[in-house]
């Protein structure tokens, strides 16, 4: 379903839209099935390194980032070339007290351009009270906030960067049924709240990018190219998987795993595994 005029306007204005109708609950919900079925393999849980560019890894999810339901939006808030840079598994269990703090991804993400657009989607209903994202519009249009490393044990980002003193009386927030996205701004000051409800909150997100963009501080980077064509070539071609866990493309995810965490960790104290 395209977004309206007035949608496209806000997301440039304030940095978000949700929410975003992607496919039927029910379709929604088999795709959890297939998640679960697989965590019950490994003791219930993904691994950390599992969580991120996981569409590597799962069929299913490669399927969904070139998903016309998904890019038809992204096509019309950064253009026909479309590549996919990451996905990332957001899962927060029945009372959990599992968080994410105010930050910019702009800020560690080692990209070039501002135009990077997050889709997170819903696997499960991210209610308010499951936790579900809060943004602070227009902070996308500003200079980079301060952020602080916390290395908090429940802060789902990789080092706990969080930007301090921020007026959450401004914050909106954006819950999701489940097969719903909503799309933001990496450039957006954006966090979440513990899981309070019954539920898991299961989410991923997936972060679209226009191919002239550069990885600015990793030495080796790589993406998916979903739409339209790549005239640049900064990021190598990843590998589209025949099935899940295919040999190839789980070889290569090691390599692309370990390139994000060098982005990600690039000049911090510490390296926790969470990702």
């Amino acid at each position: 379903m395209p977004l309206s005029v007035d949608q496209v306007v806000q997301y440039h204005r304030d940095g978000y839209v949700c929410p975003v109708p992607v496919m039927p609950p029910a379709e929604a919900a088999a795709l959890r099935r297939r998640l679960e079925a697989f965590e019950v393999t490994q003791g219930g849980r993904l691994e950390p390194v599992q969580r991120s560019r996981s569409h590597l890894l799962f069929k299913w999810l490669d399927d969904l980032i070139r998903d016309p339901r998904v890019l038809n939006p992204i096509e019309q808030l950064i253009g026909p070339d479309i590549l996919c840079w990451s996905t990332i598994f957001w899962i927060k269990d029945a009372g959990s007290k599992s968080f994410v703090s105010w930050h910019q991804d702009n800020t560690y993400w080692g990209l070039s351009s501002r135009k990077v657009v997050t889709a997170w989607f819903a696997i499960s209903e991210a209610s308010l009270e499951a936790g579900c994202m809060k943004v602070m519009p227009g902070t996308h249009r500003g200079e980079t906030l301060h952020h602080e490393d916390t290395y908090d044990a429940d802060n789902m980002l990789t080092r706990g960067q969080s930007i301090p003193g921020i007026d959450e009386s401004r914050a909106v927030s954006m819950p999701l049924r489940a097969g719903e996205m909503s799309l933001h701004n990496y450039c957006l000051a954006h966090g979440s709240g513990p899981n309070l409800s019954a539920d898991r909150r299961i989410g991923v997100s997936m972060h679209f990018m226009p191919p002239e963009t550069e990885q600015v501080v990793g030495a080796w980077d790589c993406a998916a190219r979903v739409r339209g064509s790549d005239r640049y070539g900064h990021f190598a071609p990843t590998p589209v998987p025949a099935r899940d866990f295919d040999p190839e493309a789980v070889a290569f995810h090691a390599r692309a795993a370990a390139a994000m965490r060098d982005v990600l960790y690039a000049g911090a104290a510490r390296k926790l595994q969470k990702l």
